[in-house]
């Protein structure tokens, strides 16, 4: 693929980049338009891909966003192995996406600190595999319940009633690795007797 072709194809992503980012914030067209001074027309044709995007454009929406221009543009990285992710935050739990391929198995490091909420099961479809780094980790499993130490890790099906979260008053720092149903991940070190 030539260098023309590489930077048609960039732009024409633009637009459902554009669109998805605004969508995800609840921002309407309209919003957009006010907060950035461009044209509600000129916002829709750049979504649509009838209006090729230029640095004027993207600067405004990029800071309205709040997002990096290269988030918009989908910038491949530049010789930086390191991924980049953004905190989810609920409740009590950062989560830090380690993976983003979208589908397929996705892993995150999970830092939980006690919320005082009652824990509550649910069920899902998909498996889970869940690896102690620091603290110590509380898992409801159905009728079961176990407590997990550094060095330790579980996997069940999440159809399953479950539910995990620190034990105790201290939080519990964790890796989580989910996989749509059928994929299983496999332990294969003993875990240290403690």
């Amino acid at each position: 693929m030539d260098d023309d072709a590489r930077l048609d194809a960039v732009l024409s992503e633009v637009g459902p980049r554009l669109r998805r980012i605004r969508r995800e914030r609840g921002a309407t067209l309209g919003a957009l338009s006010e907060a950035t001074g461009i044209s509600v027309s000129t916002l829709s044709r750049l979504e649509s891909g009838g209006r090729k995007p230029s640095l004027e454009l993207l600067l405004p929406i990029a800071r309205a966003h709040q997002v990096p221009l290269d988030e918009l543009v989908g910038a491949p990285p530049v010789g930086d192995p390191r991924v980049r992710s953004k905190p989810i935050v609920r409740g009590g739990r950062t989560m830090l996406p380690l993976t983003r391929q979208p589908g397929g198995l996705q892993a995150y490091k999970v830092v939980h600190r006690p919320d005082g909420e009652e824990p509550v099961q649910r069920t899902h479809e998909g498996y889970e595999w869940l690896y102690v780094l620091a603290g110590r980790l509380r898992l409801l499993l159905g009728d079961h319940e176990v407590v997990l130490g550094a060095g330790e890790a579980a996997e069940f099906d999440t159809q399953v009633p479950h539910w995990f979260g620190p034990a105790g008053e201290r939080s519990v720092e964790f890796l989580s690795l989910f996989g749509p149903q059928g994929e299983r991940m496999h332990v294969r070190a003993r875990p240290k007797q403690g």
